[in-house]
């Protein structure tokens, strides 16, 4: 797999129509996060897995630690993050965010103003199925595995792309759709930033705009909280 040296961009993301679905990028939370230092204290195995699984879901992994994974690990019912966006559901979030990082509660929330732009406010994945909702209007297609890539960012932390390719389905259902979800192997995804659209390689050069899907099941107080807790 080719390792991308990607550099961030300052695109706003516009609406865009079915017809030229919007594409994701990876949740730049990663870019912001630091490593932490090396330690020599031994750790029980159940310390070892969750200090391993932090560091992944900062990007700090080893290339070893990767593996392929199914369409089966995004199956579900999932909606759009940006409704609640817009409506402020999520300030709490924001200020949260502001509380413990290096910007303005309203600088986080331009910053994923375009992060979670989009107009699809619905996917279902059902084996490899995978439909696309917006609006009243829906489009689906067939997809198979075409593999990962990795990512690194200019902080030399990194994320995998999982690629999976349509083969047959609606023609207005994009080719390529690609999940990050801070998970390099398989496991069931709790959230994850989709990218899709026609032009394969063009797909990981995109690094701004990264619509987020949390499960339907859960209410907008829920996420607010799933979100705090990372």
């Amino acid at each position: 797999m080719r390792t991308l040296i990607i550099k961030y961009l300052a695109i706003a993301a516009a609406g865009l129509a079915f017809i030229a679905l919007p594409v994701a990028a990876q949740d730049a939370r990663a870019e912001s996060q630091t490593t932490e230092s090396d330690h020599g204290h031994d750790h029980d195995d159940g310390h070892a897995h969750a200090h391993d699984d932090d560091q992944i879901y900062k990007g700090y992994f080893d290339d070893s630690q990767i593996e392929a994974r199914p369409l089966t690990d995004w199956e579900g019912d999932w909606q759009s993050v940006y409704p609640y966006l817009q409506d402020g559901t999520l300030d709490p979030v924001m200020a949260h965010k502001a509380e413990h990082g290096d910007q303005s509660a309203g600088e986080y929330r331009a910053y994923y103003e375009i992060g979670y732009q989009t107009n699809v406010d619905r996917i279902v994945i059902d084996g490899d199925v995978v439909t696309f909702h917006e609006g009243g209007e829906v489009v689906e297609g067939v997809y198979e595995s075409d593999g990962y890539e990795i990512l690194t960012y200019a902080r030399g932390n990194r994320g995998v792309r999982f690629i999976f390719s349509k083969t047959e389905g609606d023609e207005a259902a994009p080719q390529y759709i690609q999940f990050s979800d801070h998970k390099i192997a398989p496991a069931a995804a709790d959230h994850y930033h989709l990218y899709w659209g026609d032009d394969r390689a063009a797909l990981l050069e995109e690094v701004t705009n990264w619509p987020t899907y949390y499960p339907s099941s859960l209410s907008a107080d829920e996420i607010v909280s799933e979100m705090i807790a990372h």
